[in-house]
């Protein structure tokens, strides 16, 4: 057979097109943090995981243009070889401190971090356990380890019990969890983590993604719970609240040392740019001097959970500026989300097979820079197309 018959037979994504119902690969003309343009038309932007809005601060703005002025466009090279900038030394010092671990490295991209560090530490004869709900680039970094795969239940600390009272003893043990769920918006619960993890020997991952600029003052789950110190590893990526590219693992300093010199995703892919390196550095001391920024995001997901509840969404177990509104099915998640395109409000529709049928939802989530003027339009919005298509009463 033809390797490329699975091509010519692959028609989902046309059939959508044909239907007006294709919502992926939207090529936006212009973006200002909160609003985009599509062609003519003005949205509201809900949709991006740029929480607390810096990818149009000034300073941040001004740090990509200053680097790129001073050391060009690229680097051209790996970490590895002729690719580590005085840049990304300090930006790994920064993040450390600001995390609170000995040491950090820098990725070129967040999935590269997740696959290069379980991928590193986890060989032959270990396992690696992880929430069912975890994000794709921990579930390849796993599948593409010599060690093997568990999962357990969703937040199921029983279950995270027996999965790991099933490995032996003597064997080498992580768990990877999210910190912050990227599609429901809740928050895992390290408390309980930790201690089964100490219960039985594992070493404990945290994709800190979608936490790090928006819980503690931005330094993620474990300082969120006070536990910093109990965390083995923390990841984070730049491409949300950093308003740039990249990603980062930090954790003791002499296994951040084994992951620089054996991670093949580090070792052979070219390093962060210039001037996405300097973004990261300039977002970081917007963090640490506008704290209020944190405060507001939050804020901001407190109300719209209590808005879309009122107005007889389902809004899941979202505790912070990710709010699912889950519709429970794939056309009508869809029809919803086109009416709200077209209304002026950018969401993003996840269908099957990326959850079950019955889970199907509008993944929105917000900045600090969205002003209440933009939430309530959001809201009569969402109300109005509701009310319209006959999913609200």
């Amino acid at each position: 057979m033809d390797i490329f018959t699975k091509c010519r037979e692959y028609t989902r994504a046309k059939e959508a097109q044909a239907a007006g119902l294709y919502p992926y690969f939207i090529p936006l003309t212009d973006s200002e943090g909160t609003e985009v343009t599509v062609g003519d038309h003005k949205l509201i932007m809900i949709g991006s995981n740029n929480y607390l809005g810096l990818t149009t601060h000034p300073k941040v703005r001004q740090a990509a243009i200053d680097a790129t002025n001073r050391y060009g466009t690229s680097c051209t090279g790996s970490r590895f070889l002729n690719g580590t900038l005085e840049l990304h030394l300090e930006l790994e010092r920064r993040l450390a401190k600001f995390v609170g671990t000995e040491k950090a490295l820098v990725f070129s991209t967040g999935y590269q971090t997740n696959v290069g560090t379980i991928t590193s530490i986890v060989g032959r004869g270990d396992f690696v356990i992880t929430d069912k709900e975890d994000h794709a680039s921990i579930v390849d970094g796993c599948m593409m380890s010599l060690g093997e795969m568990r999962r357990f239940n969703h937040n199921d600390m029983e279950h995270l019990d027996r999965v790991l009272d099933q490995l032996p003893d003597d064997a080498g043990k992580l768990v990877v969890v999210d910190g912050v769920f990227s599609m429901g918006g809740d928050i895992a619960p390290l408390p309980e983590i930790v201690a089964v993890c100490k219960k039985h020997g594992a070493r404990l991952m945290v994709d800190d993604a979608h936490a790090v600029g928006v819980l503690a003052g931005g330094r993620g789950t474990a300082a969120h719970f006070g536990l910093t110190d109990q965390v083995d590893l923390t990841m984070g990526t730049f491409s949300k609240s950093f308003a740039s590219l990249g990603g980062f693992i930090a954790g003791a300093e002499e296994v951040i040392h084994f992951i620089q010199h054996t991670s093949r995703p580090l070792i052979f892919s070219a390093s962060m740019p210039p001037a996405a390196a300097a973004a990261v550095l300039a977002a970081l001391d917007v963090m640490e001097s506008e704290p209020e920024r944190c405060e507001r995001v939050l804020e901001i997901g407190d109300r719209m959970r209590a808005g879309f509840r009122e107005l007889g969404y389902n809004v899941g177990n979202s505790q912070t500026p990710i709010v699912p509104v889950i519709i429970g099915a794939d056309l009508p998640t869809m029809l919803i989300w086109k009416a709200l395109y077209d209304a002026g409000v950018y969401t993003n529709p996840v269908v099957s097979p990326a959850v079950q049928p019955s889970e199907s939802l509008l993944r929105t989530s917000y900045m600090a820079t969205h002003t209440d003027e933009q939430l309530d339009r959001v809201l009569s919005t969402f109300d109005e197309v509701g009310r319209s298509i006959g999913f609200l009463e």
